[in-house]
C-alpha cells in the first residue's frame, strides 16, 4: 500500500443521494497501518462497513448460504467495494480473504435484533449514553454507547470507561512513571 495511506476514511459514494441511503456512506479502517502484526507479512486488514441502515426486510426470508442469499450479499456489498476502490484502486485484485457480513450475519453471530448495531437514536433526538449505569460498579462499553459504532468508536468507548474509573491525576502519574 501507499506509505502515505491513512488508517481511517469516510466515503460518500454519491453527493446526490441522501446520506442515509443504504450503501451511500462507507467507513473504512485499515488498522494494520498502525500495527502490522494484525495481518500476515506483506498484507493488511481492511474493515469497511456502510451506515447501519440496511433494510432487514430484503434479508429476513433468505437462508444464510443459499444461492439467493449469496447473490444479494454480492449485490449489496458493491457500494462498499466502490468506496474501497476510491481509497485503494486495485483492492479487488489484491484481496486474499473477503468476509462480507449482512444483517443475518449480525443477527446470527452477534445476537442483534434484525442484525442491527448501535443504538436506535434518531439524529437530533438523542445522544449515545456514556459508560455509567445506575448499577454501582457496572459500566458499559461498545457500539451502543458513546462515541458510537465502528471499530475506532468502540475502542474509544473503552478509553472513556477507563477514564471514568481512574482520576486524571492517576493517569498523569502513570504517564510520568512511563516517561511519556
Amino acid at each position: 500500500l501507499d506509505p502515505a495511506l491513512l488508517c481511517h476514511h469516510c466515503i460518500v459514494n454519491s453527493a446526490e443521494d441522501d446520506l442515509d441511503a443504504p450503501g451511500n456512506v462507507v467507513i473504512i479502517s485499515i488498522p494494520s497501518i498502525f500495527d502490522p502484526a494484525l495481518a500476515p507479512a506483506g498484507h493488511h486488514v481492511v474493515h469497511a462497513y456502510s451506515a447501519g441502515n440496511e433494510p432487514f426486510d430484503i434479508w429476513q426470508n433468505l437462508q444464510r448460504g443459499s444461492p439467493e442469499y449469496n447473490e444479494l450479499k454480492r449485490q449489496r456489498a458493491e457500494p462498499v467495494w466502490q468506496a474501497l476502490e476510491r481509497v485503494i484502486p486495485d483492492i479487488r485484485q489484491r484481496t486474499v480473504l473477503e468476509l462480507i457480513g449482512t444483517p443475518l450475519t449480525h443477527q446470527h453471530y452477534l445476537r442483534r435484533h434484525q442484525g442491527t448495531y448501535g443504538p436506535g437514536i434518531v439524529a437530533g433526538q438523542g445522544s449515545f449514553p456514556g459508560p455509567n449505569t445506575p448499577i454501582p460498579g457496572l459500566y458499559r462499553v461498545g457500539d451502543s454507547c458513546a462515541p458510537g459504532i465502528g471499530v475506532p468508536a468502540v475502542a474509544g468507548s473503552g478509553i472513556l470507561c477507563a477514564n471514568t474509573l481512574v482520576s486524571i491525576w492517576s493517569h498523569l502519574a502513570l504517564l510520568k512513571s512511563l516517561s511519556l
